[in-house]
């Protein structure tokens, strides 16, 4: 996984008001924490965070007031629900080395058996233990074949190397469910009587 590399300040101001202003100035209020120590409240630069976000539990290397460098992987974001823009962000502080707990997105390849069966993602992202400075942007789970009725369980997605499940065994992560027979509009069966009459 590659670090990203964001130059982000220290703020003294809070509130709606402060926020509006950073947020105006295309930045991105957030706060980065962990590891026992204070909150640290920091103004980050909106276009590079954006870009820096799109990809999942990205790692990135703060530069704070081009004094202190720091990692951290991003544990809540908040966005403007209409225009999609970057409203807050909480970070939390990492050491090269140590364990995290993250969820890994997970994506299904291959065809399901014959029969126009769905495929349902009953966990999207997988809850996963990893190093900070490992953890991998996405699981790939084989469902070619399968049939209604089949799931994919927490145990049966090969893990990369040095990363746990966080999440019991058990617990189903894909299921492939019966496609719906779809019933005949009423009045069809009808028309069709009385065409034979």
């Amino acid at each position: 996984m590659s670090e990203v590399k964001i130059a982000a300040e220290t703020r003294t101001e809070f509130g709606k008001g402060a926020a509006r202003r950073i947020r105006r100035a295309d930045k991105v209020p957030g706060v980065l924490y962990g590891h026992g120590s204070d909150p640290i409240h920091l103004t980050f630069p909106g276009h590079e965070l954006l870009l820096a976000l799109r990809t999942p539990n990205v790692l990135i290397a703060l530069d704070i007031d081009g004094k202190t460098n720091e990692l951290a992987i991003p544990k809540s974001v908040q966005r403007d629900p209409l225009k999609g823009f970057l409203e807050h962000v909480d970070l939390q502080l990492v050491k090269r080395g140590e364990k995290v707990q993250v969820e890994i997105p997970v994506q299904a390849e291959g065809e399901l058996a014959p029969g126009g069966n769905l495929l349902e993602y009953v966990l999207d992202a997988l809850p996963v233990a990893a190093e900070a400075t490992h953890i991998p942007e996405s699981v790939t789970v084989s469902v070619e074949g399968l049939e209604a009725g089949a799931a994919v369980l927490a145990k049966d997605i090969k893990l990369p190397s040095g990363v746990s499940l966080s999440v019991e065994d058990d617990a189903v992560v894909l299921q492939v469910l019966a496609a719906q027979a779809e019933e005949a509009p009423e009045g069809a069966e009808e028309g069709e009587e009385a065409a034979e009459a």
